[in-house]
């Protein structure tokens, strides 16, 4: 039945469902639980989702999300090692690695990966920024790949390899295989061949 909802339900819905991972009936949902909520609690969710678009930033040297004027927490750390960059594709990817707790390099954040299906090309993505920031920084001796494995992703990755060779510094990727308690028959293609790839001696 049309117009059953009213057209404020039917708009949250329809703004809701165009994040990543909303489907619509998911979208139904959160919209129905944020009406039963109280006025102050909503208007708290509101402020907070302005707040994002109103405080944060990039990093001027980096590209990781930031609320800080110019650099972010990682930049402004001189403890962390700065001849090691690790290049991600998000900025989530950056809090990924740093929970683990064994990385004290520094990041570059894509804001990406290539995908011409999508119109994204190299000139949309923070490439140029680090080719810049590796030229401009003679302390600099390692790059890590670290772009997921996928194939956007891996494309992105060999282009990266191509567009650094003249700076004649080390490039390694991350090391990529089978899950702890994965199974073989549930692996995508560019997985088993990482774990291939990657096996040792034991």
């Amino acid at each position: 039945m049309k117009n059953l909802l009213p057209k404020s339900i039917d708009e949250l819905v329809d703004q809701l469902s165009r994040l990543p991972g909303i489907g619509p009936k998911s979208a139904s949902r959160l919209a129905f639980a944020l009406m039963q909520r109280s006025n102050e609690s909503v208007e708290h969710l509101a402020q907070a989702i302005l707040m994002i678009k109103k405080d944060l930033r990039y990093c001027s040297k980096c590209y990781l999300i930031t609320d800080k004027p110019d650099l972010c927490v990682v930049c402004q750390n001189d403890n962390r090692d700065q001849s090691i960059i690790c290049v991600v594709e998000e900025s989530l990817d950056v809090v990924a690695i740093e929970s683990s707790h064994g990385f004290n390099g520094t990041y570059h954040v894509l804001g990406g990966v290539i995908s011409p299906i999508d119109g994204v090309g190299p000139e949309q993505l923070t490439i140029a920024a680090l080719a810049a920031r590796i030229g401009s920084s003679p302390q600099v001796k390692e790059i890590i790949i670290a772009t997921n494995p996928t194939l956007e992703g891996e494309a992105t990755s060999m282009y990266l390899c191509e567009q650094l060779k003249p700076f004649k510094i080390k490039i390694s990727r991350i090391a990529r295989g089978l899950p702890s308690g994965g199974d073989l028959e549930y692996a995508d293609e560019v997985t088993l061949l990482r774990a291939l790839e990657g096996r040792q001696v034991v």
